[in-house]
């Protein structure tokens, strides 16, 4: 007697911690590769309303319905509060009525994968995201590629860029921090290599959160709640100017090398 070990049919992943709405539907297929469908929209902060029209697009173009997900990833930050709380909210309402599990993922991890995806012999990401405020949301992953997972080397973190530390050995940068902060992010200086379009994405989450969900990290819907990292969310006057300050300071300095090459 054989017995035919049938998959879940497909995974949710609801990623808006940016000004992007990006949804995906992760398909397990056996007989071919597994595949990602996956919209990704810069709309600014009002990703709410095009989250769940979005979701039925990817799910039509998969021939797939809501009752074919086993489980609903969503990034949970850091990000975003509103678009964090959007994914939350969204894939928290939509495993209540399915009767499944929420699969948190960082969105930082989302993006160490992203830079995983694009150069499949990456194996140590250092992700550094613009926190805004002059800071950076970091933190450190390995993959290992016997579990086909990641590990975490430092959990995600918020810090001035100076302050965030190389791996020491081999690595890459992923996300956009580098190109905001420069020479002020001096672990941009050690990396092998620096993949800025590494940044939060459906596509990868759906691939990170499929993994998670094998592994079974998986929680009730009702405790879909998001990584915030930031509790303190504007500057005041002071730390404006101070901010204002700096990257003036940083232009002139580069105003200078710039004429001294010319010259």
């Amino acid at each position: 007697m054989t017995i035919k070990i049938l998959m879940p049919q497909a995974l949710l992943a609801i990623e808006t911690s940016t000004d992007f709405c990006s949804v995906a539907v992760y398909i397990p297929n056996s007989v071919s590769s597994p595949y990602v469908i996956s919209r990704h929209e810069h709309i600014g902060p009002v990703s709410g309303a095009r989250a769940l029209p979005a979701i039925c697009e990817v799910l039509q173009e998969a021939k797939l319905t809501l009752t074919d997900c086993a489980a609903v990833a969503f990034g949970t930050g850091p990000g975003s509060f509103t678009g964090l709380r959007t994914a939350a909210g969204v894939a928290q309402g939509l495993a209540f009525g399915l009767g499944v599990p929420v699969v948190p993922v960082s969105t930082l991890l989302a993006c160490a994968e992203r830079a995983r995806f694009a150069n499949t012999d990456t194996r140590r990401v250092l992700v550094a995201l613009d926190a805004r405020m002059g800071e950076v949301y970091w933190a450190d992953f390995m993959w290992d590629s016997k579990l086909a997972d990641w590990q975490i080397r430092h959990p995600a973190a918020l810090s001035l860029p100076a302050y965030v530390p190389a791996p020491d050995e081999p690595f890459t940068l992923a996300g956009n921090a580098s190109s905001i902060f420069g020479d002020m992010l001096p672990a941009a200086m050690l990396a092998s290599f620096i993949d800025v379009s590494a940044m939060p994405h459906s596509h990868a989450l759906a691939r990170a959160g499929w993994c998670a969900f094998i592994a079974g990290r998986t929680l009730p819907a009702h405790l879909a709640i998001p990584e915030y990292v930031r509790d303190k969310v504007a500057l005041t006057s002071r730390e404006r100017a101070c901010f204002h300050h700096l990257s003036l300071e940083r232009s002139r300095g580069e105003t200078l090398v710039s004429h001294k090459i010319i010259g």
